[in-house]
């Protein structure tokens, strides 16, 4: 397949740029050494504020804010219509009409076309579709993926392998595993533990492709050739990770698969009273948050001296809305927003905003999350201080179609602005989830 082209570059009139950039980025007239695109399943504007409430006693604090800040549209083929900002406001019920998911919206992201809810990297047609990750391994970059939930799950599946459908995860773990050229891949799925990272008697190998890979895993034997030399490269396993992000150097393998020592997620399906508030019930010991996994990652992929690419998914922020819990809801967001302030860390001691791009979005919304007595209006969270619960209330169980919050900071963010959809009436310009791989491409190339 050849590379997908950029073949859209609408212009944004002045006015909307000016209400678009809220900062400076970088001029360099080179594209990006390193992409990080950072991608909060089923966060949307209500979702930010509720843990920046938590936080910080107020909305909209968290230090992304400070970058260029856009809207972003979600919708699938499955819709069948785009994203219209004045029927959005004029009913509350529109929200609710046939949302993407997220193996519909990672694909997107990923290769710049929509398809039908469930694909996974093909067309509504079924046709493969090419992922930026094989962009960037073609230029010769290093490429991972990490996700908070299990490696196989839509989001990092559809960043990375080509499925008729998201439920298939063994053979989509096997994709991925067997036949990508990864080098870092960091999932939890973990056939021998629980979700409070007990050791199970019985092992469940679904999510990392069947008892047969797995113990191919184990051996060191799984992987296929990564670097193109015709030899195949192996997964070194790792399933400890004390210590992961303090690692460089000879202490790291070629190729890491990192298993996180869980069967689904975390941190969000631990024991305990899930509807208590956020923190209520003590955090599971002796797992990494995903800031470390941020910082270990980074170290592992900043080795290649062309430069990276990485899709890291906090993955149960869309499990905290589908069983509308606001208490875990507000613990994943905060995990996914610590995540990404070591990520500008680490940017800002070991490389630069002129070297990367930075790209903060979501696949969709999750919960219809909004203040008490919304609809048909749309309220406001209710505020009562930092380290405690705002007043919230959920309109459903499934995903909508509303906007999401887009971030970009580094080289490169400003080409977003080619590309504005349009201007809503509460969330302002946006662009279109395909536009995403449309602008890392045409900086690329």
């Amino acid at each position: 397949m050849s590379v997908w082209k950029n073949t859209i570059n609408l212009i944004c009139m002045s006015v909307i740029v000016s209400a678009c950039v809220t900062v400076g980025n970088s001029k360099s007239t080179e594209g990006p050494k390193n992409v990080i695109i950072m991608i909060g399943d089923g966060m949307g504007f209500s979702q930010l504020d509720a843990a920046s409430i938590y936080a910080y006693g107020t909305p909209k604090k968290q230090p992304y804010w400070a970058y260029q800040s856009l809207a972003m549209s979600t919708y699938s083929e499955s819709t069948g219509e785009a994203y219209d900002p004045q029927q959005a406001w004029a009913s509350f019920d529109y929200h609710l009409h046939t949302p993407t998911d997220s193996a519909a919206s990672a694909t997107a992201l990923s290769t710049g076309v929509k398809t039908l809810n469930g694909r996974i990297g093909m067309d509504a047609a079924e046709k493969p579709l090419r992922h930026l990750i094989e962009d960037a391994e073609e230029m010769g970059k290093a490429t991972g993926v990490l996700t908070t939930v299990y490696l196989s799950h839509a989001t990092p599946a559809a960043f990375t392998s080509h499925a008729p459908s998201r439920k298939d995860s063994e053979a989509i773990a096997q994709e991925i595993i067997n036949e990508s050229a990864l080098d870092l891949l960091i999932g939890a799925g973990h056939p021998w533990y629980d979700d409070d990272h007990q050791k199970k008697a019985e092992a469940s190998y679904g999510k990392v492709g069947g008892e047969t890979l797995w113990k191919s895993i184990e051996t060191g034997t799984a992987g296929a050739d990564a670097d193109g030399d015709g030899i195949a490269d192996p997964w070194t396993m790792l399933d400890n990770f004390t210590g992961f992000d303090t690692k460089t150097g000879a202490a790291l393998p070629k190729r890491l698969l990192g298993v996180l020592p869980v069967n689904t997620t975390l941190q969000f399906n631990r024991g305990g009273d899930e509807k208590a508030d956020a923190y209520s019930v003590p955090r599971t010991k002796n797992l990494p948050d995903m800031a470390t996994l941020m910082r270990g990652a980074l170290n592992f992929l900043s080795r290649d001296t062309h430069g990276f690419f990485l899709m890291a998914e906090g993955g149960a922020i869309d499990w905290a809305g589908h069983d509308n819990l606001p208490g875990r809801l507000i613990e994943e967001q905060r995990d996914f927003d610590q995540a990404i302030e070591a990520v500008a860390t680490w940017v800002e001691a070991n490389s630069s905003w002129d070297d990367t791009l930075l790209i903060i979005t979501a696949d969709h919304e999750t919960g219809y999350l909004y203040g008490k007595g919304s609809n048909p209006t749309w309220e406001a969270l209710q505020n009562h201080g930092a380290g405690k619960m705002p007043d919230t209330q959920w309109h459903t169980h499934e995903h909508t179609n509303q906007l999401v919050p887009l971030f970009a900071k580094g080289n490169g963010a400003e080409e977003l602005l080619k590309h504005i959809k349009g201007e809503d009436p509460r969330r302002g310009s946006y662009v279109d989830n395909t536009d995403i791989s449309k602008v890392i491409r045409s900086i690329w190339r």
